[in-house]
């Protein structure tokens, strides 16, 4: 039984938006921890640049799963 509940999670779009967006929170929690750890400015506006642009993706990824976007809706 527990071979197909995992067929049926690969097969499900949100299994894979939820699993990346974990992925992508977790860096976004390292680059942001290492901005507080290196005081070049350069490195800083870039790691948070960084952080900003995955946090978008997280967002968006949020939207898809709930179909607020009407981008995401279907026809």
């Amino acid at each position: 039984m527990q071979e197909h509940a995992a067929k049926t999670n690969q097969n499900d779009p949100i299994h894979h938006t939820r699993k990346m967006s974990k992925r992508l929170q977790e860096t976004i929690e390292h680059l942001r921890k290492d901005v507080e750890q290196v005081s070049e400015p350069q490195f800083k506006a870039i790691f948070e640049t960084a952080a900003e642009v995955l946090g978008g993706l997280v967002t968006a990824f949020k939207h898809y799963e709930q179909g607020t976007e009407s981008a995401w809706r279907g026809n």
